[in-house]
């Protein structure tokens, strides 16, 4: 595709975040969409979103599990970048009209002390540059409707990021068996879902250590003070105004959300 129908394809997703409106999928379209296509529209959608003000505070990596991979048919996670305005805390009400179609998921966040800049960085690399990590949801939503998405469309879409929420307690992973961290995800007072940081890529350092080394084969590094979200430990949640979700990660803290 052209450099000015990718513009268009990132201008066209701007315009949907703005009125809350989900599009077609752009791999319904009738033409060839690679991955790159895809990554270069993501870029055009945060340029409008930084043009207006906004600030890059970190990164999140997708389709970290076996399951979703599947599903979208890839074998590789995807990113995206996580922006000043979509940043809560812990207990803090997210407004659901202020999102389309929003799921939630358990994660753990990595605050980052000093930059990574790959490729061939290690998970010893990772956990040195690392400051801690802590409890975290992500509110992941599409302007894509229904839903209906291929990986293209979910990475030109910035990887669904909607927003995201980080617990009240840093923790230093070293302390830990990130793998072995089991997660309890409640809804409303009912338990709905559970996992482990194995969910992640088999351990949430392998996602952390893949995308440090491919933003750095694009020459993008990880910056001292960014939060990273490192893959769900488990399903999806669906959720609408009304909801209360707790979730906690063993040896690590809990985060809590409520939707309005």
């Amino acid at each position: 595709m052209s450099q000015p129908s990718l513009t268009q394809l990132g201008d066209e997703l701007y315009q949907a975040l703005q009125s809350r409106s989900a599009i077609a999928p752009l791999t319904s379209r009738g033409f060839e969409l690679s991955l790159d296509d895809a990554y270069r529209i993501q870029q055009r959608f945060l340029e409008r979103r930084l043009a207006a003000g906004d600030q890059v505070i970190g990164k999140k990596i997708g389709l970290t599990s076996a399951a979703v991979m599947t599903m979208l048919g890839v074998n590789q996670p995807d990113f995206g970048q996580l922006l000043a305005s979509m940043l809560y805390h812990d207990g803090a009400q997210v407004d659901t009209a202020s999102l389309i179609a929003p799921r939630a998921e358990g994660e753990i966040a990595f605050v980052l002390k000093r930059e990574l800049c790959g490729p061939g960085l290690t998970a010893a690399d990772v956990l040195a540059a690392t400051e801690g990590v802590m409890a975290c949801f992500e509110i992941v939503d599409s302007r894509i409707a229904h839903w209906q998405i291929k990986i293209q469309d979910t990475v030109a879409d910035n990887a669904s990021c909607g927003v995201f929420v980080l617990g009240d307690t840093l923790v230093d992973p070293r302390r830990l068996d990130l793998s072995t961290v089991g997660m309890a995800l409640e809804k409303n007072g009912e338990l709905v879902a559970t996992g482990a940081g194995a969910a992640s890529l088999g351990h949430p350092l392998n996602a952390m250590v893949w995308l440090a080394n491919t933003l750095g084969r694009l020459g993008i590094p990880l910056k001292a003070g960014e939060v990273i979200l490192s893959g769900s430990l488990a399903a999806l949640i669906p959720v609408q105004a009304g909801d209360v979700l707790r979730m906690s990660l063993g040896g690590i803290g809990s985060c809590g959300v409520r939707f309005g």
